[in-house]
Parts: C-alpha cells; structure tokens; sequence
C-alpha cells in the first residue's frame, strides 16, 4: 500500500467532522419523548380548555390564588435549604475522599455510591420509623432521659429536611469529588511556605478552586429538590407540600391538564434559570468534567466580589487557626466527622434490616422476635412478584437501549469537531436536568394519546429517558482515556468501520459499556415517578406498589421488600466495580 493510500484510508476513517450522524438515534428520541411533550405542555398552558384559543388565564388564577404562590414559595424554600445543606455537610466528606489514593477512594465510595442508588422509598421508609413519635431516635431520647416526651420530628419542615438532604447529599458529594481531586495542593503548601495562614490557604486558594465542583453539586441538588415528592408526601405535613404534590393532584385527582402544565412550566423556568447562572459562570460541561476550572470567564465585577467575600471568610476563620494546627491534632475531629456522617448515610439501610426479621406485626425497634415470616410472605405474594419480575423486565431492556443510545451519542461527541457539539451535549443531559415530575407528566399526557399508558413500553421508553444521560456521561467518561491511534493503525492495515468496532472499540469499552447498563438497570429498578403515571392496574412496578402499600399501613413486609431492593442494588453496585477494576 502507498503512502497515499494509506492517508487517505486515514483521513476516511476520520473525517473532518467525524461521526456525528452515530447521535442522531439519541436526539431523535430525546426530542419525541421530551421536547415534544414539553411543547404541547407549553401549548396547554397558554391555551384555553373549551375554545383552543390563546390565553394567559392559567397563570393569572396561579397568580391570584394564594395558596399556590404560598407552595411555589415553600417549594423554593426548601429545594434552596436541602442544596445548601447537602453542599455544606458533604464538603468536607468529599474533601476527605478527594485525598484518597485513587484505589482508596474506590472503595470508601462505594460507601457513598449504596444509598444514593438505594430507592427513595426504602430510604423514606426507614426515616419513619426513624422519626416518628415512638421511633428510634425519640425511644432512645426517652429512655436515656435526655428528653421529657417525644419531640417533633416528623410531620414538619425538620423531617422533610432531614429526608432530603439524606437523599441529595451522596448526589453532591459524587459531583464534587472528581473536582476536589484534581485540584493541585502544592498550591496550598507554596502559601503556606510564604506565611499564609490555614485559613486564607483555605478560603483564598483551595475553596476557589473547589467552586465549580460546589456550584454543580448545589445547582444538581436544587433542581432534583425541586420535583420531589416521595419525602414531603410522607414526612412533611400540609406546611410542606411542595409543587410535585400538587402536579400530581392535578392530573390524577382533578383532570386539570392545563393548570398542571402551569406548574410544570413553573418548574422548569427556575430549573432553566439555575442552569443559565451555572454556564454564565462555570460552563455548562463542567457539570460531568474533573475540571477544577471554570468554564466562563467572570466578569470583574463578580470577580472582585468574590475576592472580598472569601477575605471576609478568612477573616472571621482566623481566630479557629491555632485549633489543630498539626494534622495529628486535627485528625481525630476529621475522623470523628467522618463517621457521623456515613452513619446518617447508611443509617436506613442499618434499621430497615433487622425489621424485615421481626416476629411481630407491627414496626417496632428492637424487634421483639426474629422470624422469616414476612420474607415467605412476599415470595408466596402474586402481586408483589409480579411486580419484581416486571420491574426486572423493564429495568434490563431500559438498560440495552439506554446503553446503546447513550454509548453512540458519547461515541460521536468523542470522535467529532462540530460545532454542534456542546448543543447536542446539553440535549444529552437535559432528561437529568429537568424535574421528573416534568417529565413524567409530558410522558403521560402523549401515550394516553398513542395508547402506552400501562404498558411495558410505555415504562421502558420513559426510563430509557432518565437513565441515558447516565450511560453517555459513563461511557463518555471512558471514551476520554481512549487512544484513537490504535483505530486508526487498524485502518491503516485495511480493518473497516465495523471492524475496528468489534475487535479493537467495544473490547476496550467494555467496563464503561457494562458499568453504564449496570446504572441504568438501577435508575429503572427504583424508578417511581414515571411509573407512578404510565404504570397502573396489572402493570404496576415493584416501586409502585410499594408506594400504593405505603400509604395504606406500614407494615413488616415493606421492610422485607426494602431488604430484597437493597441487596438487588448492592449486587448490582459491587459487580460495576469489579467490571471497572477489570
């Protein structure tokens, strides 16, 4: 072969603006199946129910009707307060795990990486028992005489905080981790070594550098916050119903589509707005980069504001500066936190455990007996495994195709120069960015049209939606460390496309591959809120019947069911480890 040929074969295995075409089944379906659904959402609520016409009478009535702005209010409220929260009390978490040697970290994140994938249900199901007037906490309280009665600690704003943040914090520290560790600390230790104190190091040097990861954990935990529903429906009272609740009202209650569609637009305009500021200052991509830095440049302004506020922190620091000064001293504080905070995240997980096995009918912690009682009744239950093998169905084809889908389009975006590149990147991760609770009622809204309400495929179009942007961010993360001579050697030699795509790609990828469909499995498995719309009747999941069995009593079954999710999700996790370690 001569050199000429051997270029040209070259240069047509990569072309100018290489295979951006492989994104086109991803788009297609993100656009059918989310677009579209928010554009006739956006249709309903500037249209009139009788005469079509075009009409803002929808958001006046949202306007004038007190309530409404009152829960739009308590909505922000508290998706503000669980981010910030979740920010703050997982920093120095992911400061801790950022410090790890890379082999380390591993593993103390799987820690991390259980109860962020653990079903919210098992989770808010566990804080019940935990919170409630005769729970763990206030039994523990009473009995050792630190407090008079029960106190208050379900049913109000503390509970529902305490869920969410629960819920939102392993979401913030997976965000912030990868920043922290790629930022340089010999930058700090050079301050140190010009007379910086430990505060100024720190406010001047490595939170600076830490913000991007910061911002993306609060922005992600704010706009997740702002659909949820599961933990203000079961911890919170009427003073902490939040707009998802209300959503939900609308549409299966009340039949009210266009006043739904208000809310949702409501949703996704603070979600869009949130997402504005972040690329303003950091860049939209930093969302799923290990960059620590930022992707815009501030404007002097912003960045002179900056500066004056963090002197002003490390100021107010300086007087904590001789407290601990040498590591050893601070060690003991750092463990110590540490620990407290694994405890309060796995802390469902070790109490829903030892209730599966109670001998009693009731929830009671301890339990008075062991028994495998309710265990026999869940496996010998039709409907509660019918539910688990449908949930095992959907949650393995979701898998296959959001794996596929996710995987090419990651594929395109590595191997192209186009200039449409960051446009269909925000298309890929906009299922994750806009609120659930959106999405499910658009999905809705279009199959009752289409008949795939209470279908299986109606179930797995709507959790291949969710789980792709977590398949193209794994196997796009995978794709970075990827060498593209070894493609282009094998073109060189004569391999084709498909070839080079069989033998050499899919072959090295294959820990990314299986590690994406491993987490779309579970983004399926412990799906609801879609479920909670498109399934119904003999088609229920098992997450929604546990939500159908939770609101009529809790019972020690649903600690049995909870034990069968947990070990489901903690297999699943451990196996995507050992794939990534291979």
């Amino acid at each position: 072969m001569s050199v000429a040929q051997t270029i040209s074969r070259v240069q047509s295995w990569r072309p100018k603006f290489g295979p951006i075409w492989l994104a086109a089944p991803a788009l297609a379906f993100v656009a059918v199946f989310l677009l579209w659904p928010m554009a006739r959402l956006i249709g309903l609520s500037i249209q009139d129910a009788d005469t079509a016409a075009f009409t803002l009478d929808h958001y006046q009535k949202l306007v004038d009707t007190p309530v409404y702005s009152r829960i739009l209010g308590i909505t922000f409220r508290i998706s503000v307060l669980t981010a910030f929260f979740s920010v703050l009390l997982g920093y120095p978490l992911a400061s801790w795990l950022a410090s790890l040697p890379s082999h380390k970290r591993n593993k103390w994140l799987f820690l991390v990486l259980l109860p962020f994938w653990t079903s919210y249900l098992v989770k808010t199901f566990a804080w019940m028992i935990m919170l409630g007037d005769k729970g763990l906490i206030n039994s523990i309280l009473t009995g050792t005489g630190m407090a008079e009665d029960s106190l208050s600690l379900m049913y109000n704003e503390l509970g529902v905080l305490i869920g969410m943040v629960h819920a939102m914090m392993p979401l913030a520290i997976l965000t912030m981790v990868p920043v922290m560790a790629n930022v340089d600390n010999r930058l700090s230790l050079a301050a140190g070594s010009m007379g910086a104190r430990r505060s100024q190091r720190f406010w001047l040097i490595e939170f600076p550098l830490t913000m991007p990861g910061v911002a993306a954990g609060g922005l992600l935990t704010f706009i997740t916050s702002l659909g949820f529903f599961i933990v203000p429906a079961y911890l919170g009272g009427r003073g902490q119903t939040m707009l998802a609740q209300i959503i939900i009202m609308q549409v299966q209650q009340l039949v009210n589509w266009a006043f739904a569609a208000v809310l949702s637009v409501m949703l996704v305009a603070a979600a869009l707005v949130a997402i504005w500021f972040y690329d303003r200052l950091f860049g939209l991509s930093t969302l799923t980069s290990a960059s620590s830095t930022s992707g815009k440049k501030h404007g002097q302004w912003l960045r002179f504001l900056a500066q004056k506020v963090l002197s002003l922190l490390a100021w107010l620091s300086s007087p904590f500066d001789r407290l601990g000064q040498s590591t050893s001293e601070r060690r003991p504080f750092k463990f110590a936190y540490v620990l407290i905070i694994f405890v309060f995240l796995l802390a469902p997980a070790m109490i829903v455990l030892p209730l599966a096995f109670t001998s009693d009918r009731t929830l009671a912690f301890p339990p008075p007996g062991y028994s495998l009682r309710w265990f026999e009744f869940y496996f010998n239950s039709p409907i509660w495994i019918s539910a688990t093998i449908r949930s095992f169905g959907v949650a393995f084809a979701t898998a296959i195709v959001a794996t596929c889908l996710g995987g090419l389009a990651a594929l395109a975006l590595a191997r192209s120069d186009s200039r449409y590149g960051k446009a269909i990147f925000a298309l890929m991760l906009a299922p994750m960015i806009v609120p659930r609770i959106v999405i499910a009622v658009g999905l809705f809204y279009l199959m009752a049209q289409i008949g795939l309400v209470a279908s299986n495929i109606g179930l797995i179009i709507g959790h291949t939606l969710l789980a792709v942007p977590f398949t193209f961010i794994t196997i796009g993360a995978v794709l970075k460390g990827y060498d593209w001579r070894l493609n282009d050697a094998a073109a060189t030699l004569g391999a084709g496309r498909i070839t080079v795509l069989r033998l050499i790609t899919l072959p090295l990828l294959r820990g990314g591959i299986i590690s994406a469909a491993l987490f779309a499995f579970v983004t399926s498995f412990d799906e609801l809120t879609i479920a909670l719309f498109i399934s119904g009747g003999l088609k229920s999941t098992l997450p929604k019947q546990m939500w159908d069995d939770m609101y009529l009593q809790l019972n020690p079954t649903l600690a049995a069911v909870s034990v069968v999710v947990l070990v489901i999700v903690t297999l699943l996790l451990i196996a995507a480890q050992k794939v990534q370690k291979k």
